[in-house]
């Protein structure tokens, strides 16, 4: 197969001139960002969950999931790199409502964790996700070292468009 002559992008005036490869990122970006998206919810109901969680309630739960511990509310956020701290505590107060969160008082500080059934709704999570995404991944891309390079380039993105943002807003 031969290479594009054109960008595939998602704003032709943003992929023309300088920037257009930048422009061809952004919109791979969007597109796996939706397909990821779509994928962890369904995933989600597939292990258990109830159908009306969303994306930023899956990785709240996940979140809480992970390392066992009890978080706070802004160390979710600072972990998801999330800004809009009040969509976090909406879905940590809809997954408590579900069971699938506990929270306690400690001081002023209120500390969440994923319980039980949060837990066992990740566990069979990660086996769905093993057999429908990554055994798949695997026929198709068998170098984890590349997979661990866009990783890295991702996140270092990520501080980039951070940056920007503020730049933008100072403006």
């Amino acid at each position: 197969m031969s290479e594009p002559t054109t960008p595939i992008a998602s704003s032709a005036h943003l992929a023309a001139g300088p920037g257009g490869a930048l422009s061809e990122v952004e919109y791979g970006i969007i597109l796996s960002g939706n397909a990821m998206q779509r994928w962890v919810v369904r995933c989600m109901i597939a292990a258990g969950a109830p159908r009306e969680l969303n994306f930023t309630d899956a990785l709240a739960l996940h979140n809480l999931h992970s390392r066992q511990r009890p978080k706070r509310l802004a160390d979710i956020c600072f972990t998801l790199n999330i800004e809009d701290t009040h969509t976090v505590g909406y879905a940590l107060r809809k997954l408590g409502k579900l069971d699938l969160v506990s929270s306690h008082k400690q001081g002023k500080e209120t500390f969440f964790a994923a319980t039980e059934v949060g837990s066992a709704i990740c566990e069979r999570y990660r086996e769905i996700r093993q057999l429908c995404l990554v055994d798949a991944l695997g026929d198709v891309h068998k170098d984890d070292k590349e997979l661990q390079e866009l990783a890295r380039l991702l996140r270092t993105l990520s501080g980039l468009y951070d940056q920007a943002a503020r730049a933008a807003a100072s403006m």
